[in-house]
C-alpha cells in the first residue's frame, strides 16, 4: 500500500468509483475502454489510462497481470466505502421481507438475530452472521423457577445483557411448587447481579440454609448457573449461507476456503472483533487485513451491533469477498437492525432474549 497522501481530484474519484463499481459487478480487471463505455466521463481513453496509472501509484488500484485493466486495492475499497459509495435503494420486495421481522412471533433475541442474519444472507447473496458478543464477567439479573412435576422444574435466567436462557432441571428426589417458589426468591435475593467469580462458598451455604429441607436443589441449580454464566461470557455465533461464497472465484482455492470455514466454526476470532466494538451501534466495515484475521485477507466483514442503553446485546453481519456490494450490504443491515431495535423496545411484548413463560431457550 502506498503512502501517497495527495488529495484525489474529482476526476480520480470518478474513475476510482467507476472501477470499483465495475469490479464488484464483474469481478475482473477494469480497463479505460470499459470506463468510457459506462458513460459519464468527459475525457479521452488516454487521459483515463494516465489517471489509472496515478491511482495505482498512490495505492488505490492494483494491476493483477500485464494488461491494461486494474482492480481496486484494499485502500481503494476503503476510500470507496468512506467517501464514494452511493446509497442503495431497496426494492419494495426487499423492504417487505425486512419489515416482516416486526410481525415475527419470536421471543428470544438470539432467535431474532439468527433470522435476521439468514435474511441478510438471502438478500445479499453472501454469508450471514448472527452474534452474541462476549459479555466478560456476565451476570444474571433475574431468576424464575417454574414447577412442572415432582422431579422436574424449569429455571429461566435473564442476563444483564437481556439474553434469556431456559434450563430444564431434573431431580432424583421429590420437589414441591412452594420449594421452587422459595428457590426463585432466594436466587434473586442472593445471586442476581453477581458474576461467577463473586458467587462464593458462603453465599452457596446461605442458599442451602434458606432452602432448609429442600437444600438438595441448590447443588443442581448452582451447576446450571455456573454453566449459564460461562456460556454468556463465551458469546455465540450462528452462520448461514456459507454456500453462497462458493460462487465467487475468490473462494475457488479449496485450501483457503477450508481455512475460512475453520475460522467460522471456531468463532473466536470473529467474536473478538465484534466484542471489542465501541458500543455506539455504528456499522463496522472491515476490509481484508483490517480484520487482523489472516484467512479473511481476501474477504470483507460488515456487521451492525444491536445496542440498547449503551450495551451491545448482539450483532448481525455479512461476510463476503472484498469486492462485495457494500451499498446493498449496508442498506440491508441498517434496515434489519432498525427492525430488531424496534422489537426490543420496552413497550414491545417481547423479552430481549426469551419468552417470559420459559417455554423456549437452551
Amino acid at each position: 500500500m502506498a503512502d501517497d497522501k495527495r488529495e484525489l481530484s474529482e476526476r480520480k474519484k470518478q474513475i476510482l468509483k467507476a472501477i470499483v463499481d465495475a469490479h464488484i459487478e464483474g469481478g475482473g480487471p477494469v480497463g479505460s475502454k470499459a470506463i468510457l463505455a459506462a458513460g459519464g466521463m468527459n475525457c479521452s481513453s488516454a487521459t483515463i489510462r494516465n489517471e489509472m496509472a496515478e491511482l495505482e501509484e498512490m495505492g488505490y488500484l492494483e494491476q493483477p497481470h500485464a494488461s491494461a485493466g486494474r482492480v481496486p486495492s484494499e485502500l481503494g475499497y476503503r476510500f470507496y466505502v468512506d467517501a464514494l459509495i452511493e446509497r442503495y435503494a431497496m426494492t419494495t420486495h426487499e423492504i417487505a421481507q425486512i419489515n416482516n421481522l416486526l410481525r415475527a412471533k419470536m421471543g428470544e433475541l438470539d432467535q431474532i438475530l439468527t433470522a435476521a442474519s439468514h435474511l441478510a444472507s438471502n438478500l445479499t447473496n453472501y454469508t450471514g452472521i448472527a452474534i452474541r458478543p462476549r459479555a466478560g464477567s456476565a451476570s444474571i439479573s433475574k431468576f424464575e423457577g417454574i414447577y412442572l412435576e415432582p422431579d422436574h422444574f424449569i429455571l429461566v435466567a435473564v442476563a444483564a445483557s437481556g439474553a434469556v436462557q431456559t434450563k430444564h432441571i431434573h431431580t432424583e428426589f421429590g420437589i414441591r411448587p412452594e420449594a421452587v417458589a422459595r428457590l426463585t426468591e432466594s436466587l434473586n435475593a442472593m445471586l442476581a447481579g453477581l458474576p461467577a467469580e463473586k458467587i462464593t462458598l458462603p453465599i452457596i451455604m446461605e442458599l442451602e440454609t434458606r432452602m432448609g429441607p429442600d437444600s438438595g436443589m441448590v447443588g443442581l441449580v448452582m451447576k446450571v448457573v455456573y454453566d449459564l454464566l460461562s456460556e454468556l461470557d463465551a458469546g455465540a455465533m450462528q452462520v448461514s449461507g456459507v454456500d453462497h461464497l462458493l460462487q465467487y472465484p475468490e473462494y475457488s482455492d479449496t485450501a483457503q476456503f477450508r481455512e475460512l470455514l475453520g475460522t467460522l466454526e471456531k468463532k473466536d476470532d470473529i467474536l473478538d472483533l465484534v466484542s471489542i466494538s465501541d458500543g455506539e451501534g455504528d456499522i463496522n466495515v472491515l476490509i481484508g487485513s483490517e480484520s487482523r484475521v489472516k484467512v479473511m485477507n481476501n474477504s470483507a466483514l460488515v456487521f451492525k451491533p444491536i445496542v440498547k442503553d449503551g450495551k451491545t446485546l448482539g450483532a448481525i453481519g455479512v461476510l463476503g469477498p472484498r469486492r462485495m456490494d457494500y451499498a446493498k450490504v449496508l442498506a440491508t443491515l441498517e434496515g434489519l437492525s432498525g427492525n430488531i431495535e424496534n422489537l426490543i423496545q420496552p413497550n414491545k411484548q417481547l423479552h430481549e432474549g426469551g419468552t417470559p413463560d420459559g417455554t423456549s431457550g437452551g
